[in-house]
């Protein structure tokens, strides 16, 4: 099933042009909220303006990076990544993360957002953050390696900045384009509705294994202190869009599923 569902990606990727070598910054994340906002049904608009006080996607998408200061929610920290152990290729629950990871922070937000005797604010909670989370999802780096910090410790140069391989990933791509999140979601590809279904098919599950697929791809795409710019902009920041923009439709099934 999930090879089945991989070799669909896959094969839309190719006819996009894209290689298939091939947690996003504040304007990232906003970009995912605005394309689900443009892939919401009827329904699911209504529930969500109900629940946010019209606040929009793109509005409450970063509330989860905001609360990292906060100490009463620092539980909520290990819920923006997930890994496996070296040499593991299927997520095993037994070896997972005891305190929580990203794969069963989005399913745990579904499951309150679904409880019809859930409170208004803890709707209003977990909805913030799926919103976030599966943006995270989709920063190929928060589905990498536990061993390096899913390349925050693999140190590069951006331009003549020094940084690391998961804050290109993050943020500077993202900078570097100087779009704002409106510009983002606005210029992203026209696909069909057949390359749509293939985007949406699956669950949280295959989407992080596709995502973990993905993240081996970045680690060979660069090495410990090298100077990454126009070029790897070139060759990557396509992959960024395109990470975006599955982000939005996929965050828009979701939300489309739990207010049908």
């Amino acid at each position: 099933m999930r090879s089945t569902f991989f070799t669909a990606v896959l094969i839309m990727t190719i006819s996009l042009g894209y290689a298939t070598e091939l947690d996003w910054g504040q304007n990232g994340h906003r970009a995912t909220g605005e394309i689900a906002s443009e892939h919401l049904s009827s329904k699911a608009k209504k529930e969500i303006d109900k629940i946010l006080k019209g606040m929009s996607l793109a509005r409450v998408s970063t509330y989860a990076d905001e609360i990292k200061s906060d100490p009463r929610y620092r539980e909520f920290g290990p819920w923006h990544f997930v890994n496996m152990i070296a040499g593991e290729t299927e997520y095993d629950p037994a070896t997972a993360n005891p305190d929580g990871d990203l794969l069963r922070a989005m399913k745990k937000c579904k499951l309150v957002l679904q409880d019809k005797n859930a409170s208004a604010e803890d709707k209003e909670f977990y909805l913030k953050m799926l919103v976030h989370f599966v943006g995270d999802l989709h920063q190929p780096l928060h589905t990498g390696r536990g061993e390096d910090k899913g390349g925050n410790d693999i140190q590069v140069r951006w331009y003549n900045e020094g940084t690391n391989l998961h804050s290109v990933w993050d943020t500077k791509m993202i900078e570097s384009y100087n779009m704002s999140y409106t510009e983002l979601a606005a210029n992203v590809n026209e696909f069909n509705k057949r390359e749509i279904d293939i985007i949406k098919a699956g669950d949280f599950d295959d989407w992080m294994y596709e995502s973990k697929e993905l993240s081996k791809q970045i680690y060979a795409s660069a090495e410990v202190g090298e100077k990454l710019g126009y070029r790897y902009m070139y060759d990557w920041f396509p992959v960024v869009m395109e990470q975006l923009q599955k982000g939005g439709i996929r965050l828009a099934k979701v939300l489309n599923e739990i207010y049908k």
